[in-house]
């Protein structure tokens, strides 16, 4: 498979960078990188018991801190801790996300659990570190989307989905959210002047610990179609590295979105992904800007 590589990462000595859900799966792998390349790696993780065995096997410069982005008390503690320890962040991996098929849940601030932890948790963890990546030279944020946000639709008149719930189309929404929260940024942070950068990634289909968690209310049906899950997706590794690009290729521009090339974007090597209308489209950003920002009660930009 050619086309651009964990290879190609350059040296990211002197760099701090904050990767959400980093104990396993995607963040796993993309925090693994970006110590490797020398990288200060704080591991944002929900269970800092697996963030510290996650820390044993990476090695290299990196620490562990809780982060449970379904409560906005822990994203603004976590914040305000970094803003202490971390005053300059670099990079900003939003990486972390939750995929549920069975009933409605909530977050510990009552949204749907899958918008509050993917999207708008996400969205106040970048406004609250938004002065310490103000204040490093070239940081970057990264915003994880989906080739389900291609199917997706914002209904900002159930935003919290409470009316006829489905998981799945809940967690597309969800990912249309963060990717229209990605691009938005890009704008905001443009119209200001900002050198920071927003990009996006998507990984396609991609083996991580989501899916068979996914599908564990179905039981032994669960289990088997979790199995078959595994003969049409691709190696974390490899589904890490739209991410990893997006985060460290000198070449990335603000708004610039990567994911596979090949099968629909489902697998192979990294190319320039494909947003759908709704996503690209400004009114919707504005909107979903607004509307995260009187849920969260973080304003900025």
């Amino acid at each position: 498979m050619t086309g651009w590589t964990a290879d190609r990462i350059p040296d990211q000595r002197g760099r701090v960078a904050v990767v959400t859900g980093a104990n396993s799966g995607l963040g796993l792998a993309t925090a693994t990188e970006l110590a490797r390349r020398g990288a200060r790696v704080v591991l944002a993780v929900r269970n800092t018991a697996a963030g510290d065995d996650a820390a044993r096997r990476i090695g290299g410069d990196v620490e562990v801190r809780e982060l449970d982005l379904a409560s906005l008390d822990s994203v603004r503690e976590f914040a305000a801790r970094m803003a202490v320890d971390h005053p300059v962040v670099d990079l900003l991996v939003n990486n972390a996300g939750i995929e549920l098929l069975g009933p409605r849940r909530t977050t510990a601030d009552g949204f749907e659990l899958q918008l509050g932890t993917n999207a708008l948790g996400h969205f106040a963890l970048t406004g609250l570190l938004l002065d310490g990546l103000g204040a490093a030279r070239a940081a970057r944020v990264v915003s994880l989307s989906s080739i389900t946000h291609k199917n997706a639709h914002l209904d900002f008149d159930d935003l919290q989905f409470v009316r006829g719930y489905r998981g799945t189309t809940a967690y597309g929404r969800s990912k249309l959210a963060t990717t229209v929260f990605g691009l938005e940024l890009d704008r905001r942070l443009r119209a200001v002047g900002s050198s920071i950068v927003s990009a996006l990634a998507h990984p396609g289909l991609t083996r991580t610990n989501l899916t068979p968690k996914a599908w564990e209310h179905r039981g032994r049906v669960g289990k088997v179609l979790a199995m078959a899950g595994l003969l049409v997706t691709q190696p974390v590794e490899q589904g890490a590295l739209p991410q990893l690009r997006a985060a460290t290729d000198p070449a990335v521009r603000g708004g610039d979105f990567f994911g596979p090339a090949g099968l629909g974007e489902t697998r192979g090597r990294v190319t320039n992904a494909k947003l759908s209308r709704e996503a690209a489209d400004p009114a919707v950003g504005k909107e979903l800007w607004a509307a995260a920002e009187q849920l969260t009660g973080v304003r900025f930009l």
